[in-house]
C-alpha cells in the first residue's frame, strides 16, 4: 500500500471513531416496518449525550426525552408507513455532526403479527438450559462474563447450552413434547448463582456462555422444523445488580428505592386487598426480590415502554412462540397491565403465562385476562394465561393412600370446583413441579405415583408443563439448596456414564418413566377431546378419582386409584358420562375394558385413561 493510501485510511479510521465516540448502546438496535408499536423509544447510551443534538434523516421525530443522566437520550422515532432501510441518527454539536447512527428498519416476517402461540393443545417442557446438555465446550467460560464453569460446584455454571439444546430436539420430540420453555437466557453477569438467569445484565443479549443471539434464532427456526413452539422465559420485576443500566441509572426512580435497598414481603394478595394498609401494599410491588435483583419501577414511563420494546423485538427476531413471565404478580399492577395489552395488540394471538405464585384460586384468577374477579376493582392484566398452583398443591395427595374427608383425591376434585372463577379455564398451566419447587420424584420416590401424576397433568383441562428430567426419575432435595433441584441431565456431559437421551443409554427404571410418558402426551398431541373438552368429574370414594373428558365427537374416562389396595367399583353410577358407549380402551396398555359391566376393578397405585366407543 502507498503512503497516500496509508495516510489516507488512517484518516477514515479516525473520522468513524470520531463520528461514533460518544455512541456505547443504542436499545432497540433496530425495528421493522409494519408493526402496530410504531413509535419507537431508542434509547441512546454514551457519555454526556444528551449534550447533543439528535436528527433522524427520513423519519420524524416525536419526542426527544432527557433525563438527570446526561448519558441517556431517548428518541422518539414514528415509524408508520416508513418502508424498511436506514434511518440514520445524527448527533450534532451545534451544527457539526459528532456522532451517528445507522437505525434500521426491517422487513417483517410475512404474517408476523398472526402467529399463534402455545395453547392448551401443547405439552411444555420446561429446562434450565445450564444443566440441560453441554453442546459446546469452548463456550464453558467467557472473558466477557464474570463466573466461569465449574461442574463440581452445585450451585454454580455447568456449561449446558443452546447448541445442547439443539441437539437433543428429537429427544423431546419423541418424549411428545410440542413446545420449550427455557429459563432465561440473556446475559446474567453475577458473581455467582449466574445459571438460573434471573438477574439480567443485559436484555437484549444472549449470555454468552450458552451461545449468541444467532444460536438462539437457530433454535427457534429447529423447533419450527419439527412443529414446535419456542417460549421465552421474560422478566418484568427485575434485573440483575450488574445490569449495566443499573451500573448508571437514567433516572433515579428507574428502580424502586427506599433509598436504596428494601426487601420485598412477598405478601402478594396485598395486590388486591381491599383493606390492605399503603405499606404492605408498597412492599409487596415495590421491595427488591432478593438484594441482587434491583426491582424495576414500572410506573416509570421510560421503563414500561422499555421493557414493552424489548419484549416485541424479542417476539419479532426470534420468532417466538410466547412467554413464561416471572414473578408477574409482584409488578406494578398497572404498569404490568400496560406492558401485557401492548405485547397482546401486537400479536392478537400470542399467549402470555404469567407466575402467580398463590395458593387460592380466587386470588389466581385475579390475574387472568377479563377476570370477573379482578373487574370488580376495575383491573383487567389482559394476560392470558395463569398457572394452576393450587393444584401444584394438591400433588401432596399421592402421600395419602388411605384418604380421609380432606386427604386423598378428594384434592383434585375440589381443586376443579373452582374451575367457574376461571375466565379462560383451558389456558391454566397445570403442572406437578417445576424449577422453583420440591422435586415430584423426591417427594414421591416410585414410578406409580410418577404415573398417576403425568396421567392427571395429562388428561385434565389446561396446559401441561413438564420440567426436564423427570421422565426418567430424576430426583433433587430443594433443602440442600435449588442446585440440587437442577441437577445435570445425565447424558448432556462429555463422558458421563448414563445417557439417558437415548434409548439404549437408559436404565431399567429411567425406561419405564420415560416409556409411560412418551405414550401418554404423545396420544395427547392428538386428543381434541382433551385440548378444548368439557369436564364431568365424580366425588372419589375410597381415594379413586373418575372423570371425564367429553366433546361431541369423543368422550374419555379417567379412573386414577391412588389407593394402595386394589379397587372395585360400581360403574352405574357413571352411566350419565358412559352413556351408550359399551368398551374402553386403555391408552397406556391397550387393553379393552367392558363398560356396560356392573363393575370395573382397577389395580393399587394405577390408572387408566380409557377412550369410549360403542
Amino acid at each position: 500500500m502507498s503512503t497516500l493510501k496509508k495516510m489516507f485510511a488512517v484518516v477514515v479510521l479516525l473520522l468513524t471513531v470520531t463520528v461514533n465516540a460518544q455512541i456505547d448502546k443504542v436499545e432497540p438496535p433496530f425495528w421493522w416496518e409494519g408493526m402496530h408499536h410504531s413509535s419507537v423509544q431508542v434509547m441512546v447510551y454514551g457519555e454526556d449525550i444528551a449534550d447533543l443534538t439528535p436528527v433522524v434523516s427520513k423519519a420524524t421525530v416525536t419526542a426527544i426525552t432527557k433525563t438527570e443522566n446526561p448519558n441517556y437520550v431517548f428518541i422518539t422515532i414514528d415509524t408508520k408507513g416508513l418502508p424498511a432501510g436506514m434511518y440514520p441518527i445524527q448527533f450534532k454539536k451545534k451544527k457539526k455532526v459528532v456522532a451517528t447512527y445507522n437505525f434500521e428498519l426491517k422487513t417483517r416476517r410475512e404474517g408476523s403479527e398472526y402467529r399463534k402461540g402455545f395453547d392448551s393443545s401443547d405439552m411444555i417442557y420446561l429446562i434450565m438450559p445450564d444443566r440441560f446438555a453441554n453442546g459446546n465446550t469452548d463456550n464453558d467460560s467467557m472473558t466477557s462474563v464474570i463466573e466461569k464453569g465449574d461442574r463440581s460446584n452445585l450451585n454454580g455454571r455447568h456449561g449446558g447450552d443452546i447448541a445442547g439444546v439443539i441437539k437433543h430436539l428429537d429427544y423431546l420430540e419423541g418424549l411428545g413434547a410440542t413446545a420449550l420453555w427455557s429459563t432465561p437466557l440473556c446475559e446474567d453477569n453475577d458473581k455467582a448463582y449466574s445459571y438460573h438467569g434471573y438477574a439480567q445484565s443485559d436484555v437484549y443479549k444472549i449470555d454468552p456462555r450458552y451461545g449468541t443471539n444467532e444460536e438462539y434464532v437457530q433454535l427457534g427456526k429447529e423447533l419450527h422444523k419439527r412443529d414446535m413452539k419456542l417460549i421465552l422465559d421474560y422478566v418484568t420485576n427485575h434485573w440483575g445488580l450488574e445490569h449495566w443500566m443499573i451500573q448508571d441509572l437514567p433516572t433515579y426512580d428507574w428502580i424502586h428505592q427506599f433509598p436504596g435497598y428494601a426487601q420485598s414481603n412477598y405478601r402478594m394478595s396485598t395486590q388486591m386487598d381491599p383493606n390492605a394498609s399503603e405499606i404492605d401494599a408498597r412492599y409487596c410491588m415495590n421491595g427488591w426480590f432478593v438484594p441482587t435483583m434491583p426491582d424495576l419501577n414500572q410506573s416509570n414511563p421510560l421503563v414500561v415502554n422499555y421493557i414493552i420494546q424489548n419484549a416485541i423485538w424479542w417476539v419479532e427476531y426470534a420468532d417466538l412462540d410466547g412467554f413464561r413471565v416471572d414473578t408477574y404478580s409482584y409488578n406494578d399492577k398497572e404498569g404490568i397491565a400496560k406492558w401485557t395489552k401492548a405485547v397482546m395488540d401486537e400479536y392478537p394471538n400470542f399467549n402470555i403465562v404469567g407466575e402467580v405464585w398463590l395458593h387460592d384460586q380466587a386470588q389466581i384468577s385475579y390475574w387472568q385476562k377479563d377476570s370477573k374477579i379482578s373487574a370488580i376493582q376495575s383491573y383487567n392484566t389482559y394476560l392470558p394465561s395463569v398457572m394452576d398452583f393450587t393444584l401444584h398443591d394438591a400433588m401432596s395427595a399421592f402421600g395419602q393412600e388411605n384418604a380421609g374427608w380432606f386427604d386423598g383425591t378428594i384434592q383434585f376434585y375440589e381443586n376443579f370446583v373452582n374451575d367457574f372463577l376461571y375466565p379462560d379455564i383451558n389456558a391454566i398451566l397445570v403442572f406437578a413441579e417445576n424449577h422453583d419447587t420440591d422435586r415430584f420424584n423426591q417427594r414421591f420416590q416410585n414410578v406409580a405415583d410418577y404415573k398417576l401424576a403425568m396421567t392427571l397433568i395429562g388428561t385434565v383441562r389446561g396446559i401441561p408443563q413438564l420440567y426436564y428430567g423427570s421422565e426418567i426419575g430424576m430426583a433433587g432435595d430443594k433443602s440442600k439448596g435449588d442446585g440440587d433441584i437442577r441437577r445435570d441431565f445425565p447424558g448432556g456431559w462429555n463422558g458421563d456414564t448414563n445417557n439417558a437421551f437415548t434409548a439404549s443409554g437408559r436404565t431399567a427404571t429411567q425406561k419405564e418413566y420415560f416409556d409411560f410418558t412418551s405414550k401418554l402426551f404423545t396420544w395427547r398431541k392428538n386428543a381434541e377431546v382433551i385440548h378444548t373438552g368439557k369436564t364431568t368429574q365424580y366425588i372419589p370414594q375410597d381415594n379413586v378419582y373418575v372423570y371425564f373428558r367429553y366433546n361431541e365427537k369423543a368422550t374419555v374416562m379417567v379412573v386414577l386409584n391412588n389407593s394402595k389396595e386394589e379397587r372395585t367399583f360400581d360403574l352405574n353410577r357413571f352411566a350419565e358420562s358412559i352413556k351408550t358407549a359399551t368398551k374402553g380402551t386403555d391408552v397406556i396398555s391397550g387393553k379393552t375394558i367392558d363398560v356396560t359391566a356392573k363393575a370395573m376393578t382397577i389395580a393399587a397405585k394405577s390408572s387408566y385413561v380409557l377412550e369410549l366407543a360403542p
